[in-house]
């Protein structure tokens, strides 16, 4: 059993980053006039709030015009349907939602929440660290 803190995600999301003040932010790329750009910006949770912001896998053309008359996106903390022109960025990717461990988990979607934890947890050990450092407390 997990006990008390059951669901509690201590790992930072693929992408994402802490800024200056600590506040987490996540990449999202700039939409002018229904044109998806290829300026990112990063956004805080606070900052995201009266934004328009389309998910990733969005159906773009040649030049980056959103095809699509309605377009999936979520603005103050709701998820809509709306017209391209109201788009203010999109998501950089489908998998910047979840944690580097999370995103290891096949199908991922379609697991149970409890298993899918529980999955994140065992991958979690399993995966390399990428610059290893000394541990802070030892025994």
């Amino acid at each position: 059993p997990e006990g008390l803190n059951i669901g509690l995600i201590n790992s930072l999301s693929v992408y994402a980053r802490t800024n200056e003040y600590g506040f987490i932010e996540t990449p999202c790329r700039k939409v002018v006039n229904g044109r998806v750009t290829d300026e990112v910006e990063y956004l805080s949770a606070i900052e995201e709030v009266d934004q328009y912001i389309a998910q990733s896998n969005v159906e773009l053309d040649e030049q980056g015009n959103i095809l699509a008359d309605l377009v999936p996106c979520r603005h103050q903390n709701e998820f809509s349907l709306t017209t391209p022109d109201k788009i203010n960025y999109m998501d950089v990717s489908p998998k910047q939602i979840v944690s580097v461990a999370a995103s290891l988990i096949p199908f991922l979607e379609h697991d149970d929440a409890n298993r899918a934890l529980m999955g994140s947890n065992m991958q979690r050990q399993a995966v390399p660290t990428l610059r290893s450092e000394k541990p802070l407390v030892g025994t």
